[in-house]
């Protein structure tokens, strides 16, 4: 087997990769499922069996009002799947590969390394998580993973960058990628398969000098795949079955070409104040400009769209004095500072007065809700930086709900790795 292991140093494995013809992945790929609801995917998918949504949400292929967790939705995930490949649409390679996932949007262009990382690895801390799971959406995946035997989406894994590892990316980019193409965001999205043996051994001895994987997104679909290798550990099944439940699929990014962008913040209501006496509540936390700019330029400072206007937000040095990674986050000082305190929201995770918007849709999407009147104010928020997620993870803490936005996002149905 060609994978490579030193102590405290993370591992990566090839994998046969489950992929779709070069032809068809523009119609089969798709974003991943927790981006749409059921209905949002139903439409995206009409007129297309070969959408990966009738995988990854078969609900949509059920009566409307079906419960997306009932026996039946993994059963036509299945039942979907294998028609998919039974059509060719999805074909197995081989062999064990890398494989290498180029993205673009815009001016931003990422390359990351598919591969499998191990179960293990993350239970002994060597794979860091930076935020809580949810039991129900963990059970969801685990019951997908389960009736699938394979895993059709991947986690987003980030490390230190590594020149010896960019070296290797450059060079085995540099021939023209066997799939190629833009999606309806705008996104263009590249594939290569890596099956030359001195080549991956050269990818799997540089990434043995990388020390620890970061997850970036991804985290129930993580956690998911280690329980269901937790649970089969005791079990009698062939090695190939072992060694493949053993790990999961992941594309793995440098850090510094992964982009953030801000989870943004509206309220439903002023919690009893009026405009001017919530502005000078603020005082007291920020230095306040009305008239600023819907984008934050930096670390600590925020905007406010409030009656018809922005406003610049700057919080006092006092109040970002922390030393503690967590409380040093613009998304950790708000909640301390201003959700709890002067809007009531003490748990931001269940709160029905509060929402969160993904920066993709811009600042232009938060003066549409407020000026809709389903909510009464938005926060336009700096983005957390990628080097704060590593700190906070590497310091074994839990970032705030909804602190990162990553973008462009993966594709699922790209790659699949069958653990059966």
């Amino acid at each position: 087997m060609l994978s490579w292991r030193l102590k405290y140093m993370a591992t990566i494995k090839p994998f046969a990769a489950l992929r779709p013809k070069a032809e068809l992945a523009a119609r089969l790929c798709e974003l991943p499922y927790d981006v749409f609801s059921t209905e949002e995917a139903r439409q995206v998918a009409a007129g297309n069996p070969l959408s990966f949504l009738h995988v990854s949400k078969p609900e949509i292929d059920l009566p409307p009002k079906t419960d997306p967790y009932a026996p039946e939705v993994y059963a036509k995930a299945k039942e979907n799947f294998e028609r998919l490949i039974a059509q060719g649409a999805l074909h197995g390679d081989p062999e064990p590969r890398f494989y290498l996932y180029r993205q673009v949007l815009g001016r931003h262009c990422q390359v990351g390394l598919v591969a499998c990382a191990s179960c293990q690895e993350y239970l002994d801390g060597v794979i860091k998580k930076h935020e809580l799971t949810r039991p129900d959406k963990e059970d969801d995946r685990l019951r997908h993973i389960e009736t699938l035997e394979s895993q059709t989406g991947p986690v987003f894994l980030v490390y230190r960058a590594s020149q010896t590892v960019e070296a290797l990316v450059a060079s085995a980019t540099a021939r023209a990628p066997e799939v190629n193409f833009t999606a309806p965001d705008g996104v263009r999205h590249s594939a290569w398969a890596i099956a030359d043996a001195s080549c991956l051994r050269a990818i799997e001895a540089a990434f043995a000098q990388v020390p620890c994987f970061y997850i970036a997104d991804g985290h129930h679909r993580c956690a998911a795949a280690v329980r269901l290798y937790q649970g089969r550990r005791g079990r009698r099944s062939s090695r190939a079955a072992a060694d493949e439940g053993a790990f999961f699929l992941s594309v793995i990014f440098p850090h510094d070409q992964v982009q953030i962008l801000p989870y943004n913040r509206v309220l439903k209501d002023l919690n009893g104040l009026s405009p001017k006496r919530l502005l000078e509540k603020l005082e007291a936390m920020f230095v306040l400009k009305p008239g600023g700019p819907a984008c934050p330029g930096r670390k600590h400072e925020l905007a406010l769209w409030l009656d018809g206007q922005w406003h610049a937000l700057s919080f006092r040095p006092r109040f970002a004095a922390a030393t503690d990674p967590v409380e040093q986050l613009d998304v950790a000082l708000l909640q301390k500072h201003v959700l709890e305190p002067v809007f009531g929201i003490a748990d931001p995770r269940t709160s029905k007065r509060l929402n969160f918007v993904g920066g993709s849709r811009g600042t232009a999407e938060l003066e549409r809700m407020v000026n809709s009147g389903q909510y009464a104010c938005a926060f336009s928020m700096f983005p957390t930086r990628i080097e704060d997620l590593m700190t906070v993870a590497d310091a074994g803490g839990l970032m705030p709900p909804k602190s990162t936005w990553f973008e462009p996002k993966l594709r699922d149905g790209l790659f699949c790795h069958g653990i059966g």
